[in-house]
């Protein structure tokens, strides 16, 4: 799947399944909200935290999709093309990051 073509699956899924969308700033809070729980499995299970028993069958590709979801709903609802953004993203890291990596001696 493209990410295109997610983001029109999102959107015809918030229209059959969801009613609507929430507002934008609604939908930032939510995205708060599940960026902590990817946060809280990774400071328990690859961090210093201990990770409480309840926390041991969370689904960390799960939590990632939901992230996922609010952001394409996001960029939905502001008129945002990710497969453009990223494309645009992608070439002013390559031209901002083309040396700097290599030539950072603390990833050596």
């Amino acid at each position: 799947m493209t990410i295109q073509q997610y983001q029109k699956e999102v959107d015809q899924w918030i229209k059959e399944i969801g009613v609507r969308y929430f507002n934008e700033l609604t939908n930032t809070a939510i995205l708060m909200e599940e960026v902590g729980e990817v946060a809280r499995i990774m400071a328990r299970r690859y961090g210093e935290q201990s990770e409480k028993e309840s926390d041991k069958n969370k689904d960390l590709g799960d939590e990632l999709a939901d992230v996922l979801f609010v952001v394409t709903c996001l960029a939905n609802q502001t008129g945002v093309d990710l497969s453009e953004a990223i494309e645009r993203n992608f070439a002013k890291k390559t031209n901002r990051d083309s040396q700097r990596h290599k030539e950072n001696d603390k990833l050596k």
